[in-house]
């Protein structure tokens, strides 16, 4: 299935923020951590996942740090910052109204017929 693009840009911050409430992370296990999430349905490319951790560290929400590897290759680490647990409390409060209103017309399934049927 292929899942649009507005939906996928609208997803990203809280995701993130809530991938990172799970503790410190680096970007490839981000990457790997929203296939997971998503049984392999969100594919997220490096081009996508880096110009959102730059805006998150602009904004204050997540915090950064040069680390190691275990290889010993140097590594950004980010973690959340308490302005992002803020920002993570209002996104959640958001989706829930989305999430329940989504819930609410996709249970009546007589919205599904067409119009007259």
């Amino acid at each position: 299935m292929r899942i649009g693009k507005d939906l996928v840009a609208a997803a990203a911050t809280p995701l993130v923020l809530g991938i990172l409430s799970e503790g410190e992370s680096y970007g490839y296990a981000i990457l790997q951590r929203v296939s997971a999430l998503s049984d392999g349905q969100l594919e997220w490319s490096d081009g996508m996942l880096y110009p959102l951790l730059h805006r998150l560290e602009r904004q204050g929400q997540i915090e950064a740090a040069w680390g190691s590897s275990p290889t010993g290759r140097p590594r950004k680490h980010y973690r959340l910052s308490s302005a992002g647990t803020a920002a993570l409390a209002d996104h959640h409060r958001q989706w829930t109204v989305v999430s329940d209103a989504l819930s609410r017309i996709w249970d009546d399934r007589s919205s599904f017929a067409p119009a007259g049927a």
